[in-house]
């Protein structure tokens, strides 16, 4: 898919400046400091006693909020606008995951003293990022999307949604390689699982409508 390509280019840029702007903001630390890779995100990690990030774990953080309340954006249109029970399923799926880990992507940038996401007017966050991010879905394709329903509204949900998709797998994979905060990884690590899971239902969904 080109755009998702382009994006992805982009990215890798992005990826690199602003890792060097907040090289100064994390507290580098050896990976694997006296942590071991859990299942998931420790509530010690979230209330503050693992400490221990860098600049791509901030960055992970910071962006994948905005990302993911797109996605949940996106998720309640279809709670009114699909018809396909698969879609409406799939939709709920999508939010009930992504809700909490929104929660606590906020909460490890809390507890390492990092800024939050601003939020612009659409609540994105970070206006200046949402265009450069892979997969994020413009004003404009948000609003198309708002507008349509039934099958017409599934096929743009299903479309979007795995360049959405595609681009948090990008962004993760940017985390499991660079982080090393290992609750930040571990979460990065199902993210890929399993949002690439979803792409594949997607398609499969995409190619029946």
């Amino acid at each position: 898919m080109n755009r998702t390509r382009t994006r992805r280019a982009v990215w890798a840029g992005v990826s690199l400046s602003v890792a060097i702007v907040l090289a100064g903001c994390g507290s580098d630390h050896p990976a694997g400091a006296g942590h071991d890779m859990p299942g998931n995100p420790s509530a010690s990690a979230i209330s503050g006693e693992s400490a221990t990030s860098n600049a791509a774990d901030v960055m992970f953080a910071q962006m994948m909020i905005p990302h993911h309340e797109q996605a949940v954006e996106m998720s309640d249109l279809a709670t009114t606008r699909a018809s396909d029970p698969e879609v409406k399923q799939l939709a709920t799926q999508i939010k009930d995951a992504q809700a909490p880990e929104i929660a606590q992507l906020r909460a490890w940038l809390t507890s390492w003293g990092a800024p939050m996401p601003m939020a612009n007017g659409d609540g994105h966050g970070m206006p200046e990022m949402d265009h450069e991010m892979p997969g994020m879905m413009s004003e404009a394709d948000m609003t198309r999307l708002a507008a349509a329903s039934g099958t017409e509204f599934d096929r743009q949900f299903l479309t979007m949604m795995i360049d959405h998709h595609e681009g948090a797998v990008t962004m993760a994979e940017e985390e499991t390689a660079q982080g090393v905060n290992p609750d930040a990884r571990a979460l990065a690590q199902r993210i890929v699982t399993t949002q690439q899971a979803e792409i594949d239902t997607m398609r499969k969904i995409l190619a029946r409508l």
